[in-house]
């Protein structure tokens, strides 16, 4: 299952970042975030909850770059 969120990040660095949080969560098949349109795309692996693991995939972005956001 794929869904994009939209997301505030100030530089594209800081994107390249969350990608890379977003990417090591469980549950995360695969993520990339657009940082000129500010938004993430993140496809699950079989079986996990999208919201669950999206709580989990913000707490792991908030430790790489503290005032991003996500909305869930």
């Amino acid at each position: 299952m794929k869904k994009n969120y939209k997301i505030e990040v100030d530089c594209a660095n800081c994107a390249l970042k969350m990608e890379e949080a977003a990417k090591k969560t469980q549950g995360v098949a695969d993520a990339s975030v657009n940082f000129v349109m500010q938004k993430m795309s993140v496809t699950f692996e079989d079986g996990a909850d999208p919201g669950a693991v999206m709580k989990q995939v913000l707490k792991n972005c908030k430790k790489v770059e503290s005032d991003c956001d996500i909305e869930l």
